[in-house]
């Protein structure tokens, strides 16, 4: 496996306070704190415009409603710039939380949190204990742009193993999706 910069399963997350375009969603502005819940949460890195993401909105909000019924919390972060997808900006966070997106979506203007997560990918999940500390960092599933062709579940059996204080088989899988669009 290639080395890979950035938080690893085994090391503790790093905090944010990041604007939420979802604001219905807990509030205007979120920390790392307010995500987590009693049992962890899973910080997502995410866009607007990917069709890796496109293709798995309805599995995410899956993944959301179900870490909601586990006790964990669920968080999207858009760390694209949008001078290179215009579709990534604040306006377009904003539209697409009001379509019924029923988890937190917060802006990393400055693309420091994605850094200091070493984000790579979108889609791109961090599964946290309740301690903050990373238990699994890679993909959903081995085919985000069509479910139907999917024959794995790597984050929903890392939340099964996290809910039933078990050990996670494969705490490290590699994202599939667009890469990160950093600023120049």
């Amino acid at each position: 496996m290639p080395s890979h910069r950035g938080i690893e399963p085994g090391a503790s997350a790093p905090d944010f306070e990041l604007p939420n375009a979802n604001p219905v969603i807990g509030g205007e502005i979120l920390t790392l704190s307010d995500v987590l819940q009693g049992q962890g949460a899973i910080i997502m890195f995410t866009c607007n415009h990917c069709p890796y993401v496109v293709g798995s909105e309805g599995r995410i909000e899956n993944a959301a409603n179900r870490a909601r019924e586990l006790g964990m919390g669920f968080v999207g972060i858009n760390s694209n710039d949008p001078v290179v997808y215009e579709s990534d900006n604040w306006d377009s966070m904003v539209k697409r939380a009001g379509k019924g997106m029923s988890y937190a979506y917060l802006h990393d203007e400055t693309q420091d949190i994605a850094h200091a997560y070493g984000a790579e990918r979108t889609p791109e999940f961090y599964l946290l204990d309740s301690s903050g500390t990373v238990v699994y960092r890679g993909r959903m599933d081995d085919s985000p742009r069509n479910p139907i062709d999917a024959t794995t579940d790597e984050l929903g059996d890392a939340m099964s193993a996290l809910a039933a204080g078990t050990s996670i088989v494969n705490p490290r899988t590699e994202s599939i999706g667009c890469s990160v669009k950093w600023k120049l």
